[in-house]
This record gives structure tokens, C-alpha cells and sequence, in this order.
């Protein structure tokens, strides 16, 4: 292996992100690149589909390809199985894998700290290793451990466990520790530069353009309601100072359609005015965007609709 403190040789290669629901992959990678990229809200199962983004560092020349993939658990529907599939999918290719776990809050009674790697960890974890790839361990907010004096042995004991080719404790949020992260990350990848200088992401605008309408729906809604919505582009017109969107929120019940438009349309005026902001810091251009709601009945239990509503971005 080589050393990475004295190492000026150009390296590439793919990195996927992986962990339970909310661990903070999302953050972290928006973080890694100083933009937003990837959506990311506090409830879990915020991202459904795998985004490639390549990190770029001159000194030294670095080019790292970042799988965001979405949390895997135990799934539970149709889209949860639909979810598991992206996420393994993003698994294949990879040159290194990036688990993000995250530190237990700790017992407000005292007590000892849960397991930082617990079953679904485990689970996650045995899942990476079958791909024969470096598993490198980012153990995220850790500022939730008021007393830095029990990270060492934390960090120790997971260690010993033999799993991980390098663990760092981090604070996705703020930024804490991810220099020490990408040098390890970057050891590990192969020579030589695979990407175009400008190349960032394998993504369309129009799929982050529906990614940034359902932040906001996640955001300005129920807990409920989010795990059952989808959006469509029905309309993405280019006009050069401004981009022109006409787009459906799909949801599961007739009740959740109500939740979103609200009373006398004030919860859907939100959710565009959010929606818009964010859409036009991300292009850097003006956006007019009309939003309507249509109702999929039980879309997340069936496997057909699960598929097509989670992946695909452009309406009918």
C-alpha cells in the first residue's frame, strides 16, 4: 500500500457509499463535492436511486467516483425491495466501498453507549465484503460524543473487529475530518485519471430538478406522507436565462393528495416556493414551475409501479 502522505501519483476509481437509512451518506457526499448534489432530508429513505459524482482534488491529482446509493434495510414493500436492488447494483464496479455508520446517541440515564456496528450495520456490512473490495469505515457524528475521551476506545474496539481497512470518525454535517477520509479513500484506488475535467455526475438536470420537488414535499409534509410519494417531469423546456417545469407529485392515497395541496392550495404554494428556490440556486437560473398531484393507489406495494415510479423521472 502506498503512503498517501508522500504520494503524488494520479489516482481514480469508483467509490460506493453505503449504510442504514439516515446515516448521513447524503450529507457527506454533498459536503465532499462543496455543493448539493443529493437531496437529503432527516427522514430515512430520502434517497431512492444511485447517483454517481466525481470528486476532483488537484494536490494530489484525485478523481473519486462516489456511488450515492440508497439505505439499505430490511425491505418492507415493494419499493423497499426495489430500493435494496439500486442500492447492491451501486455495489458493482466499485474499487473501494464506504460504510457510514453512525455514533449512538448516548443514554441520557448514563449507561453504556449502544454498538456503533449493530445488526442492520452487520448486515450492510457482510454485504460490502462480498465484493472482495477494501471496506473503509466512516464513523459519522461523532460530535454527538460530548466526551472525545471515549472515541479512542471505540475506535480500538472496532479495530480489532478486523472488518475495515481504515475507520475515521467524522462529522458529515460539518465537515469535520473528511480531508483524512479522502486520503484514505484515494490509497486505495487504482492509477491513472478515468474522468473529463468538468465531468461531475451521470445525472440528468430534469432528475435533479424532481429530486429537489420531492425534497421539498418531504420537507413540508407529514411523516406518512413522504414514503409515498413520486415526481414525474411532464414538461422541461431550456430557455436559456430561465427553465420552464411542469411537474406531478404522485401519491398513494386519495387522503395524502389532500395533505399536499392543503387548505385552499396553501401546502402545494409551499411546496413550489421551496421547490423553485432550490431549483433555481441549483441551475443558477430563473425557474417557473407549476406542480399538480395525481393519485397512484398503493404505487409502493406494487412491484411494476414501485419500479417505474421510483426510477423514472419523466412523466407521460
Amino acid at each position: 500500500m502506498s503512503d498517501s502522505t508522500n504520494d503524488t501519483t494520479p489516482r481514480s476509481g469508483r467509490c460506493a457509499i453505503v449504510g442504514r437509512p439516515n446515516a448521513g451518506k447524503s450529507t457527506l457526499l454533498n459536503q465532499l463535492l462543496g455543493q448539493k448534489l443529493v437531496i437529503a432530508t432527516s427522514k430515512p429513505g430520502t434517497t431512492r436511486s444511485s447517483v454517481l459524482a466525481v470528486f476532483v482534488s488537484d494536490a494530489p491529482p484525485t478523481q473519486i467516483a462516489f456511488v450515492d446509493t440508497p439505505g439499505l434495510h430490511r425491505p418492507k414493500s415493494a419499493l423497499g425491495k426495489v430500493l435494496r436492488e439500486e442500492a447492491q447494483l451501486g455495489l458493482e464496479g466499485a474499487d473501494v466501498v464506504l460504510l457510514v455508520a453512525e455514533m449512538p446517541r448516548p443514554p441520557k440515564a448514563g449507561g453504556d453507549l449502544p454498538p456503533v456496528i449493530g445488526q442492520e450495520d452487520q448486515e450492510i456490512l457482510e454485504l460490502a465484503k462480498t465484493t472482495g473490495r477494501p471496506v473503509v469505515l466512516a464513523l459519522n457524528k461523532v460530535d454527538r460524543l460530548k466526551n472525545k475521551a471515549l472515541l479512542l476506545p471505540i475506535l480500538a474496539e472496532l479495530g480489532e473487529r478486523g472488518d475495515f481497512e481504515a475507520i475515521v470518525p467524522i462529522s458529515a454535517l460539518k465537515g469535520v475530518n473528511l480531508d483524512a477520509l479522502v486520503k484514505e479513500l484515494r490509497e486505495r484506488l487504482p492509477e491513472g485519471l478515468l474522468y473529463a475535467d468538468d465531468f461531475l455526475t451521470d445525472r440528468s438536470e430534469r432528475f435533479f430538478v424532481a429530486e429537489l420537488i420531492r425534497e421539498a414535499v418531504m420537507q413540508k409534509t407529514a411523516q406518512e406522507v413522504p414514503h409515498g410519494v413520486a415526481v414525474l417531469i411532464d414538461r422541461y423546456i431550456d430557455e436559456g436565462p430561465r427553465v420552464i417545469v411542469e411537474a406531478t407529485i404522485v401519491v398513494e392515497k386519495e387522503s395524502h393528495k389532500g395533505i399536499v395541496i392543503g387548505a385552499g392550495g396553501q401546502k402545494i404554494k409551499d411546496i413550489g416556493i421551496a421547490a423553485r428556490a432550490q431549483i433555481e440556486a441549483f441551475l443558477e437560473k430563473r425557474a417557473h414551475l407549476s406542480l399538480f398531484v395525481r393519485v397512484e393507489k398503493g404505487w409502493t406495494s406494487d412491484p411494476t409501479k414501485a419500479r417505474t415510479l421510483s426510477t423514472e423521472i419523466e412523466g407521460s
